[in-house]
């Protein structure tokens, strides 16, 4: 195997054009650590959060980010009994201080590291880990999302919600979420109950219309700002919001006081235990990939502009980066054009 490796290099904050493609040393490995060949990683908005310079002191320049990757072991530590070479995986590294997913070698503690889903291909796989626990912490961990209550997904046909929308049906829930109206039949398909066009129509009005006034027992935001102020008004009694959004201002959540609500923010925390659970899902034919744009290494900050410009691009899914070059590149027609 080489000594070095290709990585995309975040050289400094700004615009998709910030990155480099540079020849970097191939890591070591720790005793309780794992190299992995990436095959392929995903962009989240954490991703582009962190490439326009929203954490400057979390992340030392010049830096490789990315937080997925399905990939294949190629070495373990002196420690490491749970994989061996040749084990396909994925996982979620370590957000914040140390090298992530944008490289075609990644080390990583071996915790975090999951089997990977033997019905998926690795493409499908990095679409999964960050957003997939994420949401499984949200859900279950955070809200206690339980079968026969409702909630109500905020973007459904986003990069998290078309995940949320499964594990929710997985646990036996009632979706309702929002979405455009040219994405009504697709987050259907998915397993949504009903659907409120956001562009249209008042949410709280058609929310609190689709459960006869009373409201929901859980709201995932992923969204943010008034979408998040607003939410307790299509709470239930002793109802739970769940929010991964960053609150860049102070909230007025005063309407939630007289439903008993609570209030969950979630920045993720990844271990196996969640991506066991989420593969799983996967296994059964419950959960599957939503993948709305693949490229190649060498154009991942195209794939950062997709995922910013998103639903006005007719983006559905994650923007998932091929590392290995084993899939047909596809770009949103709207992203192609523009």
């Amino acid at each position: 195997m080489s000594d070095t490796m290709k990585a995309v290099v975040l050289t400094r904050f700004g615009g998709p054009d910030a990155f480099e493609i540079q020849t970097r040393p191939v890591p070591s490995v720790g005793a309780r650590q794992v190299r992995v060949r990436v095959h392929a990683t995903a962009i989240n908005p954490l991703d582009y959060q962190i490439r326009r310079g929203d954490y400057p002191d979390s992340v030392p320049l010049p830096a490789v980010i990315g937080h997925d990757v399905s990939g294949v072991v190629e070495s373990v530590g002196a420690d490491v009994t749970e994989f061996a070479p040749g084990d396909e995986v994925y996982y979620t590294p370590k957000i914040f201080g140390d090298a992530g997913s944008y490289a075609e070698v990644h080390v990583a503690d071996v915790d975090l590291v999951s089997r990977k889903p033997r019905n998926l291909s690795h493409v499908e796989a990095a679409s999964l880990t960050l957003v997939g626990g994420t949401v499984w912490e949200a859900f279950v961990t955070r809200a206690g999302l339980r079968v026969g209550e409702t909630i109500l997904i905020h973007g459904g046909a986003g990069g998290v919600g078309t995940i949320a929308i499964q594990i929710a049906k997985a646990i036996g829930a009632r979706v309702i979420t929002t979405a455009r109206s040219d994405n009504h039949e697709f987050v259907r398909a998915l397993g949504a109950d009903d659907v409120v066009d956001y562009a249209a129509t008042d949410y709280v009005d058609a929310v609190n219309a689709l459960t006869g006034g009373r409201g929901v027992d859980v709201v995932f935001d992923t969204v943010g700002g008034d979408t998040l102020t607003r939410s307790p008004l299509v709470l239930a009694p002793f109802g739970r919001v769940v929010s991964i959004v960053d609150i860049a201002a102070p909230q007025n959540l005063i309407e939630a006081w007289g439903r008993n609500a609570s209030y969950h923010f979630v920045f993720t925390r990844q271990n196996r235990g969640k991506l066991d659970e989420l593969t799983k899902l996967v296994e059964r034919g419950l959960v599957r990939p939503v993948v709305g744009a693949v490229l190649p290494l060498e154009r991942l900050g195209e794939g950062h502009e997709i995922l910013e410009a998103g639903s006005r691009r007719g983006l559905r899914g994650k923007v998932v980066v091929d590392v290995a070059g084993e899939a047909e590149t596809l770009v949103p027609p709207l992203a192609a054009a523009a």
